[in-house]
């Protein structure tokens, strides 16, 4: 019987993935600079769950909360499309999610529980009180990847590389690219000038976000209506960034009041809406 399933290899630099052992047909991933480096980690129960302050931001449906409009440094990741261009100037703060999980591998990850009807199960496995805030942060991470998206929004929540590839290599194709912002020094809010701007080729994109959950799930979608950036950024100092800005052409289908909309006081379908990347969030395209 032939062989049909993903292997993945996790080296220096990246991921290298290849389903159906290097035969014609699979699916190859290459990593371009700022992509994206997965370690399976140990062996054993994932323990840590990240808290997060109301609904990730990067989803469309939900209004944002008092907290994330007043401390939240994603905030300073949205703005208008008209600004993507040399010399503008932007202050910023890039983040990495604060939740310092691995993925696992998906013959584990499909063992365990992730659904809304298996919830005391699920905080049993981690041994996570049902009434803790890290109790509250699974329950919303499964809420959001369960509920449907929006018109024309494709999406999944993969709880293991294997099974992000999966979805974006079905929509995008057997050669995939994964890219991810990258910044050469963590620092608090700086301004950053624009240096370039190069559009990818292709305008099909699979964006993955990383969730908090006690172990790595990506909330990945596709929309017919997202460009893609690479953006050469430099700050005073002289630190270089890479990052990488997503643009949503249609937003007439968000919520009125998500933080897009009143950070950068527009309203849903009028102008396009990007936002930068946090490091730890990746974009797929073709190869």
């Amino acid at each position: 019987m032939e062989d049909k399933s993903t292997a993945v290899g996790v080296g220096k630099g990246g991921v290298g993935v290849d389903a159906g052992q290097g035969k014609p047909g699979g699916t190859s991933v290459g990593v371009g600079k700022g992509g994206v480096a997965v370690n399976t980690g140990k062996k054993g129960k994932p323990v840590y769950v990240g808290v997060s302050k109301g609904p990730s931001p990067f989803l469309y449906k939900y209004a944002a909360t008092a907290d994330q409009l007043h401390d939240n440094p994603n905030i300073a990741l949205f703005f208008l499309e008209n600004d993507l261009k040399k010399y503008t100037k932007m202050t910023l703060h890039f983040t990495k999610t604060t939740t310092p999980t691995t993925f696992l591998p998906r013959q584990v990850a499909e063992k365990i529980p992730f659904s809304s009807k298996k919830i005391p199960q699920i905080l049993d496995y981690f041994s996570v009180k049902p009434n803790s805030m890290e109790a509250k942060t699974i329950k919303q991470t499964i809420k959001e990847c369960e509920e449907p998206g929006i018109k024309g929004e494709e999406k999944y929540c993969a709880t293991s590389l294997e099974s992000m590839v999966d979805f974006c290599s079905t929509r995008l194709g057997k050669s995939i690219q994964a890219i991810s912002t990258e910044v050469k020094k963590e620092t608090p809010l700086q301004t950053y000038t624009i240096e370039g701007v190069k559009k990818m080729a292709s305008d099909a994109a699979v964006v993955c976000h990383k969730q908090n959950y006690a172990y790595t799930v990506f909330y990945c979608h596709k929309t017919q209506t997202t460009k893609a950036y690479s953006v050469s950024m430099v700050r005073l100092d002289g630190t270089k960034a890479e990052a990488v800005a997503v643009c949503h052409t249609d937003t007439s289908g968000w919520n009125p009041k998500h933080l897009a909309f009143q950070v950068l006081k527009v309203k849903p379908g009028t102008v396009p809406i990007c936002h930068f990347l946090p490091e730890d969030h990746i974009v797929w395209v073709h190869n």
